[in-house]
């Protein structure tokens, strides 16, 4: 409570704000999709990019550190009318993985709806829309969006969004394929929450349709407010071929899928120098019982918790606004972020106080020009039952054209 405390006193704070004229809000965020699909032109090349070092820090062990080429993403788009438009992102990761993160269709209807269909990022928080290295502090993006809301999650699906301008809201709403619970094995569990379910448009397959949305408010000045919802049971190739007649393959087949209801709540405000931003998960998870029986290995139950939660909380300020005719920026910021993957759990469980880490992220962002930046910082993080934190020095660069 104190966390969802922390980020909704963020939101009054800021909402408090009075009310600006439509022309004087600047407040609408656009991702590598949507810079694409707002170019001119046939064809349109676009791509982003990072390296990092991550170093752990321990004063009775010496560790190696780690170099990485993380990703090198490559943006393409082509408009076959002024209305129909493709968008794909194929993205390189460690040097040797090759995905594809988006793929969609879009159809302008008319000015305030789009139809998409193709693999779409689910519109959760704000990192997994927003996750280009210019677009946040840090090196390693927020580690609550690896396991709750698990960046970079896409599926495959259709829907509409769009930009409703009289009334300063921007919304999206699909439906989608939904997580892999199982496939012979169990994907989902409390060490690494829902990551291991994405699906990824890889010959993903579907036993039932899942509902993503959200909408954005951006009405006042500098600030930009989104509550975005994820609902649905996650996917069992079980259900592939039993006869519906066949009582016992079919509460077999019940059995390796949990219930989700996703909800978020995330805030974005600027003003001069100033950067605040901060969100919020709430994961209830339903029939997780009859799935850690069921998925049980060797003896041993799976851990998937009942509910998730996870939150960060972070401000920054640009120390050279004051000094005129520099183009450049330097943040420095702080992150406090913490995650719980056993915020409750189900009688015969027993909390793992591995699964409630708190994380402080400090350091310096220097956008050296538009669309290229350097970072340092420092990750201090600590399970509840540790008794100091791990540090981690962090160091990269970061690219977005």
């Amino acid at each position: 409570m104190k966390n969802a405390f922390l980020l909704l006193t963020l939101l009054i704070i800021t909402t408090s704000l009075k009310a600006q004229t439509e022309e004087e809000r600047n407040n609408v965020y656009q991702n590598a999709a949507e810079k694409l699909l707002a170019t001119d032109g046939n064809l349109t090349i676009g791509g982003y990019g990072e390296v990092h070092y991550n170093q752990p820090l321990n004063g009775d062990l010496y560790n190696n550190g780690k170099l990485d080429v993380h990703r090198v993403i490559m943006l393409l788009g082509y408009s076959f009318s002024s209305r129909t438009q493709f968008i794909t992102e194929i993205e390189f990761e460690h040097v040797k993985e090759v995905y594809i993160e988006q793929a969609f269709l879009q159809h302008r209807l008319n000015n305030f709806i789009n139809f998409r269909g193709g693999l779409l990022l689910i519109p959760m928080g704000i990192t997994n829309e927003y996750h280009e290295p210019t677009t946040f502090n840090g090196v390693e993006r927020p580690l609550v969006d690896k396991v709750i809301a698990p960046t970079t999650w896409r599926e495959i699906g259709f829907g509409f969004s769009g930009n409703i301008f009289p009334a300063a809201i921007k919304y999206q709403a699909y439906l989608v394929n939904g997580f892999n619970g199982y496939d012979g094995t169990a994907k989902l569990n409390g060490a690494k929450g829902f990551r291991s379910g994405r699906q990824k448009g890889a010959e993903s397959y579907i036993s039932s349709p899942n509902f993503a949305g959200k909408i954005e408010y951006y009405g006042i000045l500098g600030l930009n407010v989104g509550v975005s919802g994820y609902f649905g049971n996650t996917q069992s190739k079980l259900y592939n071929g039993i006869d519906k007649t066949n009582g016992t393959a079919v509460a077999m087949a019940d059995s390796s899928v949990v219930g989700m209801s996703m909800v978020g709540l995330d805030a974005r405000y600027t003003t001069g120098g100033l950067h605040l931003r901060g969100q919020y998960y709430l994961s209830n998870i339903s029939n997780t019982a009859e799935y850690n029986h069921f998925t049980a290995k060797n003896g041993s139950v799976n851990d998937l918790g009942s509910s998730m939660t996870g939150y960060y909380i972070e401000a920054g300020y640009n120390v050279l606004r004051p000094v005129s005719n520099v183009s450049q920026e330097l943040i420095p910021f702080v992150r406090l972020e913490g995650f719980n993957t056993h915020q409750t759990v189900d009688d015969y469980l027993e909390k793992n106080p591995n699964y409630n880490q708190s994380v402080i992220t400090t350091g310096l962002t220097w956008k050296l020009a538009r669309g290229a930046v350097m970072k340092v910082d420092m990750q201090f993080q600590k399970a509840e039952n540790a008794s100091e934190y791990a540090k981690t020095f962090n160091a990269g660069f970061g690219v977005f054209f």
